[in-house]
C-alpha cells in the first residue's frame, strides 16, 4: 500500500517581510521562500509565493509584484486637498492588484507558513496571517532569533571613542536595535496562532545537501543560533501525520481539525468534488 502522503496537493501560502528587508532583490533570488518552496514541492504541494505570483486567466500578469514595485511609494505625500487625494489614490490603486492577489491566495491555500522576525516591519504578513486564523486554517509561525552580531563588534571596535559610543548607543535607541536572542513572538501571536505552531528556525542545514541549495547569510544565523524547533522536520512529519493540538482544560492532545486538507484527486473524476476528508469526516 502506498504510503499516505497529507501534503500532497495541499496548497501552501509564504507569508512574510517584503519591502522592509535589507535587500528586495536578494529576498527574491536567495530569500527563505525559495528553499521552503522547493522543500514543499518535494512534498507535491502547491506553493503560493507572493514573489512568484501565479498567472490569472484572462487579467494577464495582475498583480505581478518585482523588486521595484514599491517605488511608487517615493510619490507619497500627506498634503492635504485634492492634489495629495489624487497621489495616494494613485498609490492605491496601483498596489491594489497586489494585494488582492496576495489576499486571494490566501483564501485559496490549506495553510500559511510565516516567516516573522520580530525586527522586521510587515503589515502585509500579520494581515495574512489573521485572514487565515479567521477562517480557521493552520499558520506555522517562524519566529527566529534576532541579534546584532555586527553591533557587538562595533561597540569592541569604538571602546576608547566615547563620542563614537555616545553616537551608536544613540542609534540603537533611535531605530531602536531590539536584541530578541530567544526569538519570543508578540504576545497578542501566542493566543491567534496556538501554542502548537511556533518555530524558531527552518532547519536548513540537514537538507541544504540533498537540494543544493548556494549558501546565504540566514545560513550562518542558524549556525549560530540553532533552532531548538525547527520547521522542515515538522513538514517532514506533517506529511505522514497530521498533528494534534494541546487542549489545556482537558490537559491532553486532542484531534486539530484546522487541519482540513481536501482529497481532491484530479486525475479520479469521480474526485471532482469533495468526496472525504483526511481524518475521516466524508461528505457528499
Amino acid at each position: 500500500m502506498k504510503q499516505q502522503n497529507f501534503l500532497r496537493g495541499a496548497r501552501v501560502y509564504l507569508s512574510g517581510p517584503m519591502d522592509f528587508v535589507a535587500s528586495r532583490a536578494d529576498e527574491k533570488k536567495l530569500g527563505w521562500r525559495n528553499r521552503v518552496g522547493d522543500f514543499l514541492r518535494s512534498m507535491e504541494s502547491i506553493v503560493f509565493d507572493p514573489w512568484f505570483k501565479p498567472a490569472v486567466r484572462g487579467l494577464e500578469e495582475y498583480g505581478l509584484e518585482d523588486v521595484n514595485t514599491i517605488d511608487a511609494r517615493e510619490k507619497w505625500t500627506f498634503e492635504p486637498g485634492q492634489a495629495g487625494d489624487e497621489i495616494r489614490a494613485a498609490i492605491a490603486k496601483q498596489f491594489w492588484e497586489t494585494l488582492h492577489i496576495d489576499l486571494r491566495m490566501v483564501d485559496t491555500s490549506d495553510f500559511t507558513i510565516a516567516y516573522c522576525p520580530t525586527n522586521i516591519y510587515s503589515v502585509g504578513t500579520a494581515h495574512e496571517i489573521i485572514l487565515s486564523r479567521q477562517q480557521w486554517k493552520p499558520v506555522l509561525f517562524v519566529s527566529p532569533p534576532v541579534t546584532f552580531p555586527t553591533l557587538g563588534k562595533l561597540r569592541e571596535h569604538l571602546r576608547d571613542d566615547a563620542e563614537g559610543l555616545a553616537l551608536l548607543d544613540k542609534l540603537a535607541t533611535e531605530v531602536p536595535i531590539k536584541p530578541n536572542p530567544r526569538a519570543i513572538p508578540s504576545l497578542w501571536y501566542m493566543p491567534l496562532i496556538g501554542g502548537g505552531n511556533f518555530f524558531d528556525g527552518f532547519g536548513f542545514k540537514n537538507y541544504i545537501e540533498r537540494f543544493g541549495w548556494p549558501h546565504i547569510p540566514m545560513d550562518d544565523q542558524e549556525e549560530r543560533h540553532p533552532p531548538k524547533n525547527p520547521l522542515l522536520p515538522y513538514l517532514e512529519k506533517l506529511a505522514r501525520e497530521l498533528p494534534k493540538r494541546w487542549d489545556d482544560k482537558l490537559k491532553r492532545y486532542i484531534a486539530n481539525d484546522d487541519w482540513l486538507l481536501w482529497e481532491i484527486d484530479s486525475a479520479d473524476p469521480k474526485n471532482s468534488t469533495v468526496q472525504n476528508v483526511h481524518g475521516g469526516r466524508e461528505g457528499r
